[in-house]
């Protein structure tokens, strides 16, 4: 355990973990199987051991704008699909990973919200490409999606680094307040997942109604 809580120089620690957080949430953002809100807390119980005054301000930054970077690249590709008459793998990937009453959703609260539910769908565990999907299929220009995905981007770093200092200050080594972290983001992913399978199973079985229906009968 001792050994698992020692780390590298703060100096090493910066220059190896600021380029590999910037790769990694930019890869997540542009592949969405990367658990990026994991690895932002992560930096940020890191970030909050170190001496430096700014650590966390720079895990903040860098974490916002690689989102923002790979949402970008994300929404440009799947345009490419959508202005294309055989569409493309990227678009094609963003359809399959979106159910037909999900998009249905994301498309009726981006026609009432527009901009706004850019930022929820950030905060919202597997919000984001339903409503990127919407934003593509309603043919939203790229200077329009960019201005509402950079306070949705600056959101989700805040609130992922939010729960990396709770993790830290918790625990006196940054290996339990990363371990504490990644659990408490896991739950917090796993959870809409979880409530959707609950209420599906709920609605599969034979209901109340049925019986009181033939009672009544």
């Amino acid at each position: 355990m001792r050994a698992a809580g020692d780390l590298p120089p703060e100096s090493t620690q910066q220059a190896v973990g600021y380029p590999s957080l910037f790769l990694l949430v930019a890869l997540g953002s542009l592949v969405p199987v990367v658990p990026t809100g994991a690895i932002v807390s992560s930096a940020a119980v890191v970030a909050f051991h170190q001496t430096s005054p700014l650590a966390l301000l720079f895990v903040f930054l860098v974490a916002a704008f690689a989102a923002l970077l790979g949402d970008v690249a994300l929404y440009w590709l799947g345009q490419r699909g959508v202005r294309s008459k055989n569409g493309s793998r990227w678009l094609a990937a963003l359809e399959g990973r979106v159910t037909p009453d999900r998009l249905a959703q994301a498309q009726e609260k981006l026609a009432t919200h527009q901009v706004s539910v850019l930022v929820l769908s950030r905060l919202v565990p597997a919000g984001r490409i339903p409503v990127m999907l919407a934003c593509l299929l309603s043919q939203v220009p790229l200077r329009r999606f960019v201005r509402g995905d950079v306070p949705a981007c600056l959101a989700w770093a805040a609130t992922y680094q939010l729960i990396g200092i709770l993790g830290g200050s918790l625990f006196p080594e940054p290996w339990q307040g990363v371990v504490a972290a990644v659990a408490l983001t896991v739950l917090i992913s796993g959870a809409p997942a979880l409530w959707r399978r609950v209420r599906g199973t709920g609605r599969g079985k034979p209901g109340a109604g049925s019986r009181s229906g033939s009672e009544h009968a």
